[in-house]
């Protein structure tokens, strides 16, 4: 029986690494597609993306001891999503219909937000096939500062979806409360 567990295991992690491009596309077609703007569900993505900011901050901050200048870096990262964030606001397109509010972001903002994610996971793979090949005494500067930058790569994306959902949770909340 442990001999059958081992190679479906192995199956699976490789099914899921084989499956991250299709994701990647599927994240682009998506977050591209034009939307109804629902209270419900702006609420629950804008509650789920400042949790998890506030988690991977403190995570940051807690990683700070072992690796200098992450929280900082973790910040910076944060702003500038923000930043995009307000960005992809306003390049949005915004429609008001019988049915409700509509919005569809920006395809190059979207596609640039993806590209961070894309290159993050490349870099991922690339950085954990890097540390396998080198013990700890003849690691190179590149592996031993990548976690700065990945905090920061992820902090991009957390911020421009914190901005983006509370600007997109705030514009139907004005267009509810005109009436329209």
């Amino acid at each position: 029986m442990p001999l059958i567990v081992l190679p479906v295991l192995m199956l699976v992690m490789l099914a899921v690494i084989a499956l991250i491009p299709v994701s990647l596309v599927q994240r682009y077609r998506v977050g591209t597609a034009r939307r109804l703007a629902r209270g419900w569900v702006t609420t629950i993505n804008l509650i789920a993306i400042a949790l998890s900011t506030g988690l991977f901050l403190l995570g940051a901050a807690i990683t700070s001891a072992w690796v200098p200048e992450a929280f900082r870096y973790a910040l910076t990262g944060f702003a500038g999503g923000c930043v995009l964030g307000l960005l992809g606001l306003s390049l949005s397109r915004w429609e008001v219909t019988p049915r409700g509010l509509h919005y569809t972001p920006n395809r190059w903002l979207v596609l640039a937000i993806t590209l961070v994610v894309t290159a993050r996971v490349m870099y991922g793979f690339w950085r954990g096939w890097q540390a396998w090949r080198y013990t700890m005494d003849g690691s190179s500067w590149l592996i031993a500062s990548g976690v700065p930058g990945s905090l920061a790569a992820g902090a991009i994306v957390l911020g421009y979806y914190l901005m983006y959902w509370f600007g997109v949770r705030r514009r139907f909340v004005r267009h509810r409360s005109s009436g329209r």
